[in-house]
C-alpha cells in the first residue's frame, strides 16, 4: 500500500498541537495512526507575529510506503 495521508491540526501558542482533522487517507486507519504519532511528537515552535506567539493551522501531507 503506498499513498498520502493529509492531516490539519493546529499549533497553539505553547507549541502543542491541537484540533486533528484527517483531509485524506488511503483507508486501512492510516489518518488515525498519523494523528495518534503526531499526538506523540514534541511541541512545536508556535508562529510569531510581532514577535507575539500566535496559533497556526498547518497542513501536513504523510507519504506511506510498503516495505517490500
Amino acid at each position: 500500500m503506498n499513498g498520502k495521508v493529509y492531516i490539519t491540526f493546529v499549533v497553539e501558542k505553547d507549541g502543542s498541537l491541537s484540533e486533528f482533522k484527517i483531509l485524506r487517507d488511503v483507508g486501512y486507519g492510516t489518518g488515525d495512526e498519523a494523528i495518534r504519532v503526531m499526538k506523540l511528537c514534541p511541541k512545536w515552535i508556535p508562529g510569531k507575529i510581532d514577535g507575539k506567539p500566535v496559533r497556526v493551522l498547518y497542513s501536513l501531507p504523510i507519504t506511506i510506503q510498503q516495505e517490500k
